[in-house]
């Protein structure tokens, strides 16, 4: 069975809703980080999101690499942007960028259908 990307992140933000109801504190922390973070500066949110796509791929996080791709869509970034970001992180990890970036094309393939 092929896993479906939407639906993974569709689970992510079911685990992430149950996350804030155990540990509501720790969650506000790290969304008000987020949020100072990811705000328009010399980067814009967009951009910002792009290079913590390209993080959470090395690091081989997949709920970051979902969270991190759908928070890009989210601010625009098209379908070039991504692919160029994924260029980038296969030229500096090798095979295991091409691995990573496997579940990045699959979710803009679902995204686009």
């Amino acid at each position: 069975m092929i896993e479906q990307q939407k639906e993974l992140n569709e689970n992510r933000l079911k685990q992430l809703a149950r996350f804030a109801e155990l540990l509501p504190d720790v969650l506000k922390a790290v969304r008000d980080q987020g949020a100072k973070t990811y705000r328009d500066r010399a980067l814009d949110a967009k951009t910002k999101r792009l290079i913590a796509m390209a993080v959470a791929m090395g690091a081989g996080c997949r709920n970051c690499v979902l969270g991190q791709a759908m928070y890009a869509l989210e601010y625009r970034a098209t379908k070039e942007e991504i692919l160029e970001v994924i260029s980038v992180v296969v030229n500096m990890r090798g095979t295991t960028g091409v691995a990573e970036s496997l579940r990045v094309i699959q979710l803009l393939d679902e995204v686009e259908g």
